[in-house]
């Protein structure tokens, strides 16, 4: 047992506060730098040697994209306020100045990490009969393969560029990759200098033919330079790539906001670069040229030894190396949906259905549409879309109910950070269908995941409501843990219903029933939980919070657990990524302890147990679900759900089962110490440590056992191997 099993062990002895009084900023972690923390522990796992290999390089490029995104949109932010000359101050006492310099040294380091890790496992890889080439390994035949396919493959959709006053140096998008050119000619005539933009279109790694060996598509090009600038030759060159601005402005009186949105989308193509990565060595002619055009200062440009563009590792994960990938893992269907024939409307009657993805189906969500879009009895049916995939099977259902008569309300968010174009795409396909389409807010995203069926039953009609803490994502919620409930609850439904009214009518909801809304009422609910908690605790009773999320960053929830942690009451929180709490502080948080999840699965619901004034785990707990995290935007600028469980294997498979396992997780725990660093404890030789994500693979969820009955909650162990 060790110190991350929160289930078992007491909490830490309270430290002193490394620097500053309990009550100064410091009492804060900075947001950015508590996201590249998190970032820190994803590139960890590629160092992980319990991963599998081609996991480890899939774990490199997702660190990868992940710093790509935080520069296009948080960093990019930051510079703004920088250059508008703002000084205000964040809650942990920075500027954004200060906070940006913070940011670049700590990005700086982690870029090379991520460098000194791809080699290591370049290394493995070879190892293993992947190699990627150079261009001096090839052979005559292997060079031959390559003229080939670059001349059928790579040539016709290249446009190779001369730079000269005739020829402007042209726009390069973002995360656009270009090769920069100094060529001299073979014979009379002047040097010159081009440009190659590679097509994002392209394999960034170029298959040869039989054995796993690879080129790269940078290599490819510079093998044949002499067929793209006839009669001149290579006499430098430089690969780069560059980051730009990615965050949406809109107008807010805008009178057409899908119209409003397509043109922000051109606008943020255009956006200026924030970071322009060049390759070590370039000529300073080249570099500085690169430099003007794209209007970068110095501490903007972040030299390269290696290889540029690492997010692209994820094309050598290879799916048919399957003995260098995790064990595969077919999710359940739920045994109650089994005994009612496939019939989701049968199975939530018989009682409400907690469903914990990826470990039981996404497909029973998609079932629960397309059943509602073919059943005679269904009226209506509305939905929520935040986040979907490319040919949403859950689009398909709303457009073949809407085609049916049906009446379709769908609820399409366009204000979902890069995936603004794919739901534009959607909207017109379900208006096209005939469903009625709503864009919700201009001021709040639609964060709140929610779908209601309304069913003819007899001489009633009976609303069947799913409420979910992910998105409407099949593809996601392959990896993503997240909670579905089905209920035909009417108060649940009725809930729902005025949700629904809210966002197609702006009509604030009343008389709320079982759930709480942000921006109206959720924070609101949430502290006075915690007062309510810590008033417990003053009186004597055992007093409990476990909570479960990606980020806490909310200055006033934070303050609050401050102030419950000094009333007594313990707390354990798993927070996945951003974490502005700091634990463990004499006379500040001594009874507040935090841990990061990181592994196989990216842990994304949202999830809180208040022990009621008798502790946790416990059957009298106050269960709560939700699609918000506790930062200032979820609570204040999104409409989200907090969503009361009141079903009683609902509430215990909650507390007794995913957050038990979670408080109980030791294998991909990282502890938060006080002083900010979060550290993993992997004791050698120890295979025993319980893992979290092993035990909800093992175990069916307690709700859906149908006549497989609902036996004891599973004790927290593996089974033997």
């Amino acid at each position: 047992m060790t110190q991350a099993d929160f289930l078992r062990t007491p909490l830490p002895e309270p430290q002193d506060m490394p620097e500053g009084a309990p009550n100064g900023a410091g009492r804060f972690f900075n947001r950015e730098l508590s996201w590249l923390s998190f970032n820190w522990r994803v590139l960890d796992e590629a160092r992980n040697t319990r991963v599998p290999l081609l996991e480890r390089l899939r774990f490199v490029s997702i660190s990868a994209a992940n710093l790509d995104e935080f520069y296009t949109v948080r960093v990019a932010g930051l510079r703004e306020l920088v250059r508008e000359g703002s000084t205000n101050i964040s809650d942990d006492g920075l500027t954004p100045a200060e906070q940006l310099s913070l940011i670049n040294a700590d990005a700086r380091r982690l870029m090379s990490a991520q460098q000194g890790v791809w080699n290591r496992l370049r290394r493995e890889m070879e190892e293993q009969g992947i190699t990627i080439l150079s261009r001096s390994r090839l052979t005559r035949t292997e060079e031959e393969f390559l003229r080939g396919y670059f001349e059928e493959s790579v040539l016709p959709v290249l446009s190779p560029l001369a730079i000269d006053p005739a020829h402007p140096f042209p726009f390069i998008p973002n995360t656009g990759f270009s090769l920069a050119l100094e060529l001299a000619p073979e014979g009379k005539g002047r040097p010159m200098q081009a440009l190659l933009p590679i097509p994002a279109q392209l394999p960034r790694f170029v298959p040869m033919p039989g054995a796993e060996r690879f080129l790269r598509l940078e290599d490819l090009l510079l093998m044949h330079l002499s067929s793209l600038f006839p009669g001149y030759r290579n006499a430098g060159y430089c690969a780069f790539r560059v980051l730009r601005d990615s965050d949406l402005e809109v107008e807010e009186e805008a009178e057409d906001l899908v119209r409003e949105f397509e043109t922000a989308l051109k606008r943020r193509r255009r956006g200026s670069v924030i970071r322009l990565k060049i390759t070590a060595g370039a000529s300073d002619k080249l570099r500085q040229l690169i430099m003007d055009e794209l209007e970068v200062s110095p501490d903007e440009v972040i030299e390269v030894e290696g290889l540029l563009g690492v997010a692209d590792l994820k094309e050598l994960v290879l799916d048919h190396r399957r003995e260098l990938l995790w064990p595969s893992f077919a999710p359940r269907v739920p045994e109650r949906v089994q005994d009612h024939g496939g019939d989701m409307f049968a199975a939530i009657r018989q009682k409400d259905m907690l469903l914990h993805h990826p470990y039981e189906t996404f497909d029973m969500v998609v079932r629960f549409l397309q059943q509602a879009a073919r059943d005679p009895d269904v009226l209506a049916i509305k939905q929520t879309l935040y986040r979907t995939s490319r040919d949403s099977p859950i689009v398909e259902a709303l457009c073949e109910a809407a085609e049916a008569g049906k009446s379709v309300t769908a609820l399409v968010e366009l204000k979902a950070r890069f995936d603004e174009a794919a739901n534009i795409r959607q909207s017109r396909r379900l208006e096209r269908a005939g469903a009625h389409v709503v864009y919700g807010f201009v001021n709040y995203k639609t964060h709140a995941k929610i779908s209601t069926v309304v069913r003819r039953e007899g001489d009633r009609l009976v609303t069947y409501t799913h409420y979910g803490t992910g998105n409407y994502h099949p593809i996601t919620a392959r990896i993503y843990t997240d909670l579905s409930m089905f209920t035909c609850d009417p108060a649940l439904g009725r809930d729902a219903t005025k949700v629904f009214n809210y966002l197609s009518g702006y009509v604030q909801p009343a008389g709320l029933e079982n759930l709480s809304i942000s921006p109206l009422d959720l924070k609101e609910r949430l502290l006075s939980l915690i007062a309510q908690e810590a008033e417990f605790a003053r009186q004597g009773r055992p007093a409990a919070i476990w909570a479960k999320m990606n980020s806490l960053i909310e200055k006033d929830v934070i303050e609050a657990l401050y102030s419950a942690s000094a009333a007594g009451v313990k707390i354990s929180l798993v927070i996945r990524g951003i974490c502005g709490i700091r634990p463990g502080i004499k006379g500040l948080s001594e009874n507040i302890r935090v841990k990061s999840i990181v592994g196989r699965y990216l842990e994304h619901s949202r999830i809180v147990c208040f022990g009621n004034g008798h502790g946790l785990p416990s059957k009298k707990a106050r269960v709560f679900f939700s699609s918000a995290d506790w930062m200032g935007r979820n609570l204040s600028r999104r409409v989200e759900t907090l969503v009361e469980c009141m079903n009683e294997t609902v509430k215990a498979q909650i507390v007794s089962q995913i957050m038990a396992a979670n408080m109980a997780d030791e294998a991909q725990s990282w502890l938060l110490h006080p002083d900010g660093r979060f550290v993993r404890y992997l004791p050698d030789g120890r295979d025993d440590l319980f893992d979290c994500h092993r035990f909800f693979m093992e175990n069916p969820s307690l709700s859906g056992r149908g006549t497989a009955g609902a036996r004891d909650v599973p004790a927290l162990t593996h089974s033997s191997d």
